[in-house]
C-alpha cells in the first residue's frame, strides 16, 4: 500500500510555520509528524501539498493509495485501523478525517459515498500554532517510547546528576559533561552527537535531537524540543525549535515555537505571560485576526529563515513571519509580516535578494545548499505575503 500525506484543513492556522513546509513536517516531541507515521506504518510517504511547495516535497501516486491527514500525530491504535483501511473507507475522528483510501487519479473525493469510520481512541493533533508547544510533552513521551523500545541506553557519564535515570536516553556520540538531568516530569532524550555542557540544568520532558547542543549553564524546563543542529543557552521552557536554529546567548524564551534558520541575538527575551493574566490572543492567517488560544502562556512563534539583534523583547504572544529580520529597542508589534526589517520604530521591506544572501551564507556554514527550490519557495510567499507589509 502507498501512504500519502496531505495538509488538511488546518494548514492555514498553522502558518507562518507551513509557509515553507507541508503540515506533515512539522516537528512535534523528539520527531517530525512525517517521521512519526513513516516509524509506525515502516513505508516511506509522500505529500500532497501546496502548488508552489510540491517541487520540494513531491507526490508519489500508485494504482492504490491511503490518504492520510497530516495534522494528525500517530499512535498503535490509529494505525492499525489506517493500515486496514479498504477502497470507499474513512476513518474520522469527529467531523475530521484521519485517513481514507483512494484509487489513483481520483481527485474529487465525496465523503458521502465513503463508509465512515469512527475512531474513538485518543489521537493528538496540531490545528493551531499553540498547539506545537502546548501539546509538546505528550508527544515527546509517545515519541520517546516508540524510539527507545526494546533499545538501550549508553551510559549516562559519571560527572553527570540524574533523577529518575530510567528515563534517560542517551544515543552513540553524544557528550555530556558535569549536567544534572531530571526526568522525574517526563523523559529525556539526547539524540547523535548532541552535547550537553557543563552545568546545564534540564527538567524533562526533553527531546535534545541529533547535532543539537545546551550550551554552557543553560537552563531548561520541559516540556521542550531542541531540533538537529540546534543550539540553545539561557533560559527555554516548553518551546519547540524545529532544527538548524540558534538561541545561543542568555535570556528567556517560553511557550514558543521556531521555524528552522532562526537565530534569536544575545540576550533576547519573549513574555509568555500578560501582565494582567488574561488569556492570550495570538495572529491567525486563516481569519486574517488575532484568535483566542484558550491559553495563559503564550511567547513567540516565528517562520523559517527569521532573525533578531541582542536585547530584542518581544510582546506576549507575537507572530514573527518568514525571512523577517528585527532589531532595536522597545516591542516590536506583535504580527511581524514575512520579510519585514525594523523593529519598533517601524518596518520596511526585505527584499529578497539580500535574504537570499544571508541564507546561502547561514545554510552554507552548516554544509547545506541554498537551492533554486529554496529560492522559488520564499519568492512565493514573498509575493503572498506582500498585503500583511507596510511601507
Amino acid at each position: 500500500m502507498n501512504y500519502i500525506l496531505f495538509d488538511g484543513p488546518y494548514r492555514n492556522n498553522l502558518l507562518p510555520f507551513t509557509f515553507t513546509r507541508p503540515v506533515a513536517d512539522i516537528r512535534v516531541g523528539i520527531l517530525t509528524i512525517r517521521q512519526k507515521w513513516e516509524s509506525y506504518l515502516e513505508y516511506t510517504t509522500t505529500t500532497v501539498t501546496e502548488d508552489y511547495l510540491a517541487d520540494k516535497f513531491p507526490m508519489v501516486e500508485m494504482e492504490e493509495n491511503i490518504m492520510i491527514n497530516g495534522s494528525f500525530l500517530p499512535n498503535l491504535e490509529v494505525v492499525e485501523f489506517v493500515k486496514n483501511l479498504k477502497h470507499n473507507q474513512a476513518l474520522f475522528k469527529g467531523e475530521d478525517v484521519i485517513a481514507f483510501f483512494a484509487k489513483e487519479g481520483e481527485e474529487v473525493i465525496d465523503f458521502s459515498k465513503f463508509k465512515a469510520i469512527e475512531f474513538e481512541g485518543d489521537i493528538l493533533s496540531v490545528q493551531h500554532t499553540w498547539d506545537i508547544f502546548s501539546k509538546n510533552g505528550e508527544a515527546i513521551v509517545e515519541d520517546f517510547n516508540l524510539i527507545t523500545k526494546d533499545r538501550k541506553s549508553e551510559p549516562i557519564p559519571s560527572t553527570v546528576n540524574t533523577i529518575n535515570p530510567d528515563h534517560i536516553f542517551i544515543e552513540k556520540g553524544a557528550t555530556l559533561n558535569y549536567a544534572t538531568l531530571n526526568a522525574s516530569s517526563g523523559p529525556i532524550y539526547i539524540g547523535r552527537n548532541a552535547e550537553v555542557m557543563e552545568g546545564s540544568i534540564v527538567r524533562g520532558p526533553l527531546a535534545l535531537c541529533n547535532n543539537a547542543a545546551l550550551k554552557l549553564g543553560t537552563k531548561v524546563y520541559g516540556p521542550t524540543t531542541v531540533g538537529p543542529h540546534s543550539k540553545i543557552g539561557g533560559e527555554v521552557n516548553n518551546s519547540v525549535i524545529f532544527g538548524f536554529s540558534n538561541k545561543g546567548h542568555d535570556g528567556f524564551l517560553g511557550n514558543s515555537v521556531l521555524g528552522e534558520w532562526c537565530n534569536l541575538g544575545a540576550d533576547t527575551n519573549n513574555s509568555n505571560l500578560k501582565n494582567n493574566y488574561a488569556e492570550v490572543r495570538l495572529w491567525e492567517y486563516q481569519t486574517e485576526g488575532f484568535a483566542r488560544t484558550g491559553l495563559q502562556f503564550c511567547g513567540l512563534m516565528m517562520g523559517d529563515h527569521s532573525k533578531c539583534g541582542i536585547n530584542t523583547m518581544f510582546n506576549t504572544g507575537t507572530v514573527v513571519g518568514v525571512s523577517s529580520n528585527i532589531f532595536g529597542s522597545g516591542f516590536p508589534r506583535n504580527f511581524v509580516p514575512s520579510f519585514s526589517w525594523g523593529g519598533s520604530k517601524g518596518f520596511v521591506t526585505y527584499n529578497t535578494n539580500k535574504a537570499f544572501e544571508v541564507a546561502e551564507v547561514v545554510m552554507a556554514r552548516r554544509k547545506e545548499e541554498f537551492t533554486e527550490k529554496d529560492k522559488f519557495i520564499l519568492e512565493h510567499i514573498f509575493e503572498e505575503t506582500k498585503k500583511y507589509r507596510r511601507e
